[in-house]
């Protein structure tokens, strides 16, 4: 793990912390692999349940990629893999969740939208502003999913930011709260999705994102295959049984 990147234990929630605070944490070389080594290592932790993403400081979730790196590198087309992208060139099968504690810029913008949910700092701010220096939002196409039509022209188009507020009116933040309880904000909502039965939880995971990509019939289809395994599992007698017995069920994620 690079010093790029921090990662933490609390409880069964892995905190990543992008820490670059001086570059209002822009990914340059040493985020990019401390990010693959930081997924990498909750997908393979059995303890770690759930993830969070943040920044260090409060100015800046991550303002994108390092100009002056990319300028340095020449850089056209971004080789894939290049940014480490959930769901696309990293595979976590365990709900994430962007703390977004300031600007959230470009790739910084693509990192709150590739986590399941986000929490923000009410002060914080979004923008998609590659037309401003002529790059690329390929990367952006799931948004079609997550916002109205309009709302992802207006901003691809103009480049311009929009307020947490706004944000969370349309639906992208799950939860504004002021700086100070953005960390106590976001481990609370792990915790909750950690007490969980993780087996459920990743398939429910699993369901939204099939939905997305699919016509109703085969989304219904593709659940039917998600689920059979879930209600074949040992977890799924041990919920009712605690239910019955009135104490908390002790998840074995089997």
């Amino acid at each position: 793990m690079t010093e790029a990147v921090i990662y933490e234990m609390v409880g069964a929630v892995a905190v990543i912390t992008i820490n670059r605070p001086e570059s209002r944490n822009a990914i340059n070389a040493a985020v990019r692999q401390g990010l693959i080594d930081a997924w990498q290592r909750f997908e393979a932790d059995p303890a770690a349940l759930v993830a969070i993403l943040t920044g260090a400081g409060d100015k800046a979730f991550c303002a994108g990629m390092d100009l002056k790196e990319a300028s340095a590198m020449g850089l056209k087309v971004p080789p894939r893999g290049f940014i480490p992208i959930l769901g696309d060139s990293v595979h976590v099968t365990k709900p994430t969740i962007a703390a977004v504690n300031g600007t959230a810029m470009a790739g910084g913008w693509l990192f709150a939208q590739m986590c399941d949910l986000c929490v923000s700092a009410e002060h914080a701010t979004f923008a998609v502003t590659e037309a401003k220096v002529g790059r690329g939002t390929p990367w952006a196409a799931p948004l079609i999913h997550m916002l109205p039509q309009r709302i992802m022209m207006e901003l691809l188009l103009t480049g311009d930011a929009m307020s947490a507020q706004r944000m969370y009116e349309l639906g992208y933040i799950n939860r504004v709260v002021p700086y100070p309880q953005l960390r106590s904000t976001s481990l609370q909502l792990a915790e909750r999705i950690a007490t969980n039965a993780p087996l459920t939880v990743r398939a429910c995971r699993s369901l939204v994102y099939a939905a997305t990509e699919t016509g109703r019939t085969a989304a219904l289809r593709v659940g039917d295959q998600l689920f059979e395994p879930v209600y074949n599992s040992a977890d799924a007698q041990e919920g009712p049984r605690a239910f019955a017995e009135k104490r908390a069920p002790i998840w074995q994620g089997k």
